[in-house]
């Protein structure tokens, strides 16, 4: 696969990542490795940059890209909630940034052929890392309505969630819906015409959202990562993270501003008896936002949102 390197508000990221040399960086998910490579450069000489990725492509991308510094390059193919044991297992007890990047790269959408765009059709598949065992397919053939509206409407915030389940459901019946090409008919077909008009996106892209989300675990491993991002920064370090969707971004706002302020006295007390430390440092108060120049060029960072926090 011939991946992009379209980075998401690149120089933000580069600018608050605040990077010298010598440091030790963290990138948890390489994607296109732009984000990689302006790291690794920045971090000469000495430095060393661990990449993760679940998705082997963008390993076998990243190998390419950062090749002129595999010396000072750690790679793994892994999903970042496993990073403390990254860490744990290579004797590191603390790392300078930590940058997390949750879109999923053009590439996956157009050239994967695992039925993550509706606007081809292709195997159902949805799994970024193929070693995982379930897939969308088998999800959206086997669980039941109830299971199906539940997850539409959790993961995708999708109003007819029900709808939706009950329509697939029926289809299957008849034959079961192996591409992702006929479950954007069967999802469009179920939104009321109505809402479908009145809708900016496609019909089936909340749909679409909720089953990757599913399918990959994304907000349980989300929460996973956050709550052990204290341990895995060294003081001053920083973690960098773009979210794409408001389920991320709320776990990743509720999470650093538990670090820095989770004290769960009564206000009425005049001093903390709980016993809370603040561990972090929220550094973007509200989220960073991709300027209008750069959605134009590139629409996908225009529902990006970065946030940084420091280790205090």
């Amino acid at each position: 696969m011939a991946f992009e390197h379209i980075s998401v508000m690149p120089k933000e990221v580069h600018d608050y990542q605040n990077l010298s040399p010598g440091d030790l960086c963290v990138d948890c998910t390489l994607g296109g490795a732009g984000h990689a490579l302006s790291t690794v450069r920045a971090i000469l000489p000495g430095g060393i940059l661990i990449g993760i990725d679940q998705d082997n492509d963008a390993i076998a991308n990243a190998k390419k890209v950062l090749h002129s510094y595999q010396d000072n390059v750690r790679l793994y193919h892994n999903n970042f909630s496993d990073l403390p044991r990254i860490l744990a297992d290579s004797g590191i007890t603390g790392v300078d940034s930590i940058l997390l990047d949750l879109g999923f790269s053009l590439n996956q959408l157009t050239q994967s052929k695992r039925g993550f765009s509706f606007q081809k059709n292709e195997p159902l598949d949805m799994r970024m890392d193929i070693r995982n065992t379930l897939t969308a397919e088998e999800m959206v053939n086997t669980y039941t309505e109830k299971q199906l509206a539940d997850i539409f409407f959790k993961y995708g915030e999708e109003r007819f969630s029900r709808r939706v389940a009950a329509r697939i459901v029926k289809a299957r019946a008849d034959a079961p819906v192996t591409t992702s090409g006929e479950l954007a008919d069967l999802v469009a077909g179920a939104i009321p015409g109505k809402s479908r008009a009145a809708q900016k996106i496609h019909p089936a892209t909340r749909v679409f959202q909720a089953l990757r989300i599913a399918v990959n675990q994304e907000l349980e491993r989300l929460e996973t990562f956050m709550s052990r991002i204290p341990d895995m920064l060294k003081p001053g370090g920083r973690i960098s993270i773009i979210s794409f969707h408001s389920l991320e971004d709320r776990i990743v706002k509720q999470s650093l501003r538990s670090f820095e302020n989770g004290c769960t006295c009564p206000k009425a007390l005049p001093q903390c008896l709980c016993g809370f430390v603040t561990t972090m440092k929220v550094i973007t108060r509200k989220p960073v936002v991709a300027g209008p120049e750069e959605v134009k060029a590139n629409p996908m960072a225009r529902s990006a949102k970065l946030r940084v926090a420091q280790r205090v």
